[in-house]
């Protein structure tokens, strides 16, 4: 199914279903299609918000971490947020571990996945020339356990991007503020319930930072899913609803 696309002044987001609000974070490589699973499950509990990070938007300066957590900050105010679940994935969970760490009050459970914050094997450093299409899909082949995951239609949209010299350095840019931009001392602020919810065969942040996170973060719990890489809400996302529905439960508002 394909989600209609709104606009509020400068954000572009989808919205779904009724019920408290679920605000996910995409990451560097994100799309609608990572996120389709979760939406078609959700919606009909949850209002189902994606704000579209503006990953090649901003300026070069704003182009970090910090920028995209002003954003999000910003499209929660336009749209009079509270109460609610956020949830992010690679880089998002990154942009929800900052925002998070300014908005407690405003945040009712944080759910990461294959987070970045504390430790990333990045794609960023090491960025072939332009045009080298074979490096590109192994590339993107890695994201998951099952390399078929990695569609041609994925392929072709990061080859895209990555073949956009001005996308390149924005990639470059948010790719080395996540790794500049490590929360190690401050995850034990966030008081909030977080789930964790990793794959054990993740290769881009691997079980140890799922370890370090869990550590590091007072009021959280861990999940493993077997057979599974970075992205385990594309890959196995039965599992992971199943996971994410019965967090979301124990925070249920009464």
């Amino acid at each position: 199914m394909q989600y209609e696309i709104k606009q509020l002044g400068k954000f572009k987001y989808v919205e779904e279903g009724q019920g408290e609000p679920l605000v996910l974070l995409h990451g560097l490589f994100g799309a609608l299609s990572n996120f389709k699973d979760l939406i078609d499950h959700f919606k009909t509990t949850h209002r189902v918000f994606i704000p579209m990070l503006p990953l090649f938007d901003l300026t070069i300066l704003d182009t970090t971490v910090s920028g995209l957590a002003k954003y999000v900050q910003k499209f929660i105010e336009a749209k009079d947020l509270r109460d609610m679940h956020l949830m992010g994935n690679s880089l998002g969970g990154h942009v929800g571990l900052v925002y998070t760490l300014k908005h407690q009050e405003l945040v009712k459970t944080l759910t990461l996945t294959g987070s970045s914050g504390l430790f990333e094997n990045g794609m960023g450093e090491t960025y072939p020339k332009r045009g080298d299409y074979d490096y590109i899909k192994k590339k993107t082949e890695l994201t998951f356990y099952d390399p078929a995951i990695a569609t041609k239609e994925l392929v072709d949209e990061v080859y895209s991007i990555t073949n956009n010299r001005l996308k390149v350095l924005k990639i470059i840019s948010l790719a080395k503020s996540a790794i500049r931009h490590n929360l190690g001392d401050e995850l034990q602020e966030i008081k909030v319930p977080t789930c964790l919810i990793w794959g054990k065969n993740d290769t881009i942040t691997p079980p140890m930072v799922a370890e370090e996170f869990h550590k590091l973060l007072p009021n959280s719990e861990l999940h493993w899913i077997d057979k599974c890489g970075h992205a385990p809400m594309m890959e196995v996302p039965s599992e992971f609803n199943m996971v994410l529905e019965k967090f979301l439960a124990k925070h249920k508002s009464q």
